[in-house]
């Protein structure tokens, strides 16, 4: 095991790991943010690059936290994956590697796009933390 992956361990929860550094995926409905209703900013789990602003969230009925696009282009990188018997679009953080989920085309608009994100993958940064709102 490399040193890097033994600092991944160390930080996620096996679950996490699995999901984040393997390429895995969670149980449609079981993610702790699959119908999450809180504003504020979706980060990387791994790494906490701002990657998803709740504005983008909406309810796709997949049972994962969905999103119609990113906080910005650069902060995501998309590839072919062609695991599982499909052809899918994976996306991950560009800055750490890390496996977000995958982007489908049968989004709403104004881009069209699902991007279907694992719950382990992310962490909410809610708006107000601390604030005279709570």
């Amino acid at each position: 095991m490399s040193d890097q992956d033994s600092k991944w361990k160390e930080k996620l929860s096996p679950d996490e790991y699995r999901i984040c550094r393997e390429k895995g995926t969670e149980p449609a409905f079981t993610g702790c943010y699959w119908d999450e209703k809180r504003s504020g900013m979706y980060t990387c789990k791994c790494c906490g690059t701002p990657l998803f602003d709740s504005q983008t969230k909406y309810d796709s009925g997949s049972g994962w936290p969905s999103f119609y696009e990113p906080t910005a282009s650069e902060v995501v990188r998309e590839e072919m994956d062609r695991t599982h018997g499909m052809v899918r679009t994976e996306v991950m953080c560009r800055n750490c590697g890390s496996h977000l989920g995958h982007v489908f085309t049968d989004g709403p608009q104004p881009t069209g796009l699902r991007y279907c994100i694992n719950s382990a993958s992310l962490t909410l940064q809610p708006d107000n933390v601390g604030g005279a709102d709570e």
